[in-house]
């Protein structure tokens, strides 16, 4: 199963939609939200990537304060999977662990070491071809 990546750069302020294939997408398995890894599983040579959340599935985002990878109801006082509208405000609500899984379809990632060539040069060429 694909697995679409969000990349984002610090520097340029943007960021860029991947889809990594099911041979290099099985190597992330097994790593959790803030573990690096290096970016040619991605398909960006010489860049070291930093995982900062995902969703599974079904929508439901991952925190880094749950741990494993299986779905969990906490009780949420804000972050990622619950928006408080009141001060005070609590809710129980279904959130994924920090672990990356076969049932995470998508992975928020940032860039922490930049290879030679910026990122636009990398993904552009492969978008003309597409379009």
């Amino acid at each position: 199963m694909p697995l679409k990546m969000v990349v984002a750069d610090p520097k340029t302020g943007k960021s860029y939609k991947l889809e990594v294939r099911e041979p290099e997408a099985r190597r992330l398995i097994g790593l959790r939200i803030g573990d690096k890894f290096d970016g040619g599983i991605a398909g960006l040579p010489g860049y070291e990537l930093q995982i900062t959340g995902g969703t599974d599935r079904d929508g439901f985002p991952m925190r880094p304060d749950i741990s494993g990878s299986g779905r969990v109801s906490v009780l949420l006082a804000g972050g990622p999977g619950f928006s408080p509208r009141r001060p005070g405000e609590r809710r129980r609500k279904m959130v994924r662990g920090s672990r990356v899984s076969e049932d995470i379809v998508q992975l928020n990632v940032v860039i922490t070491k930049w290879g030679e060539k910026p990122v636009e040069e990398i993904i552009q060429p492969k978008e003309a071809k597409q379009g």
